[in-house]
């Protein structure tokens, strides 16, 4: 696996929430995503029409927020059902995981490096984490993937140890 360190500006985001446990992912959080592919074209300012991303965020026991969004231009109004999420600008690691490999295996390699690392995951203040580990986790999906055997690019905010 590679490991790049990337700061990544400020951004507006919107799309659709999920919230719910481990055990509630499927099939609940795979039809929000699919939903939000099915009503992409309502987002006409799109930033990057061929990413979709997923914003995680552990702060429920067991479980975690997600957000099916795109990135946004400021002109975007949001539509119907739909909600807006601003990310803060952030240093992340980034990795990626590529057709034919193991999602657990990556994510265990990445938490492995962050262990032996200069860094620790990021943590906003004021807010209860129930993943001491990666709270934060954003997945970058292109849009024309293969669900089967998915390849997306992963960013964990960090900050120095």
């Amino acid at each position: 696996m590679s490991y790049e360190i990337i700061t990544l500006p400020a951004y507006r985001a919107v799309g659709l929430k999920w919230e719910g446990t481990f055990s509630e992912i499927v099939p609940n959080l795979k039809n929000v995503i699919q939903q939000m592919e099915d009503r992409a074209d309502e987002l006409e300012n799109k930033v990057n029409p061929n990413v979709q991303l997923g914003l995680s965020y552990h702060v429920i026991d067991n479980g975690f927020v997600h957000y099916a969004v795109y990135e946004v231009s400021e002109e975007q109004e949001v539509p119907a059902g739909m909600i807006e999420i601003r990310v803060p600008k952030w240093t992340y690691v980034k990795t990626t995981l590529n057709k034919g490999e193991d999602i657990r295996k990556t994510y265990t390699d990445l938490h492995q490096w962050l262990f032996d690392s200069d860094y620790t995951a990021y943590r906003e203040p004021g807010v209860d984490y129930y993943d001491r580990y990666m709270p934060i986790k954003h997945e970058h999906y292109p849009v024309d993937r293969d669900t089967n055997n998915p390849h997306f690019d992963i960013y964990i905010p960090i900050v120095k140890k």
